[in-house]
């Protein structure tokens, strides 16, 4: 145990002698770290909160299903309840829908209204609600194939938007997050090579009393997970404050603004999860500078 502990105080004040001696460069290698994760992270929250927004449409989108005459629709209704992908049915006869249409007109004489135009004119309706949106157009799709059934209705416009504006964001991401890491790789590579350079005797002298080139090398790779969890940090605090500013700015928006905010909320899981992402991905990128870095002054 004293001996483990022995080296583990060993391996830390390297590390902190090499960060020492980094000077600026650690400042540049933690801030390219920075906006890496900070950009990698907004986007993967933005498509997650894209997703529940895909979702929440979904949900709340209904499918207008309009009868043929004469069918009720509580006689369909136990039939679409069943189908793949309806989360919800609601049914709405012609009698209450004219009783609407007649107040959203303004007619305090409904029976008047009724006589005048020779009855009801109306169809039964169902009101049916997906379970997410990708499955709107297969439920309508199946929807117009039931027996009873004269039209079907659903706007699918913004549903499709949105869709696009996710793959269209996965894609910008996935470009900018990999020409950031190679930079921030780079930049790595870079700052722990001068900080071996900067120690060459020492290094040459731990040689010549045989030290392990991992026993040599160790320090300057945790260097490189510090600037990784460093930035980690960094941008989760960043983009913490950004969302805490966001939904306060939220809140105080009217009701059709707030449906579309609680559609973009992350769940806890993902929460928890998204820091521990930031710091995988920036101890990762850490590992692979210095890696690179110890790797080209060994094998000289």
């Amino acid at each position: 145990m004293f001996q483990f502990l022995t080296k583990l105080d060993y391996l830390l004040r390297e590390t902190l002698l090499g960060l020492r001696r980094g000077g600026w460069m650690n400042w540049a290698a933690i801030s390219t770290v920075t906006v890496l994760l900070f950009l990698f992270g907004v986007s993967l929250q933005a498509s997650w909160q894209l997703e529940g927004l895909l979702n929440q449409f979904g949900s709340q989108l209904e499918v207008s299903v309009y009868l043929d005459t004469g069918v009720q629709a509580e006689t369909l209704k136990s039939i679409v309840a069943a189908m793949p992908g309806v989360a919800d049915t609601q049914t709405v006869s012609k009698e209450a829908a004219w009783s609407a249409l007649v107040q959203d007109l303004g007619v305090s004489d409904i029976n008047g209204a009724t006589k005048q135009l020779d009855g009801n004119p109306l169809v039964d309706q169902l009101k049916v609600k997906a379970r997410s949106s990708q499955d709107v157009p297969l439920v309508a799709q199946r929807l117009a194939k039931v027996e009873g059934v004269d039209e079907v209705q659903y706007v699918d416009e913004a549903v499709q938007r949105v869709g696009q504006l996710n793959r269209g964001l996965s894609w910008v991401s996935f470009t900018v997050t990999t020409l950031l890491t190679l930079t921030a790789i780079a930049v790595i590579t870079t700052t722990i090579r001068l900080i071996v350079m900067a120690r060459k005797r020492e290094i040459e002298v731990m040689q010549l009393v045989g030290a392990t080139a991992i026993w040599i090398y160790l320090p300057f790779i945790l260097q490189g997970i510090t600037f990784g969890v460093v930035g980690a940090v960094l941008s989760w605090g960043l983009i913490s404050s950004i969302q805490h500013f966001l939904n306060n700015l939220l809140s105080q928006q009217p009701e059709f603004v707030q449906f579309l905010a609680n559609g973009v909320q992350i769940s806890p899981l993902r929460v928890i999860l998204l820091p521990l992402i930031l710091l995988s991905f920036g101890s990762s990128v850490g590992i692979l500078g210095s890696l690179f870095a110890v790797r080209r002054i060994a094998v000289k």
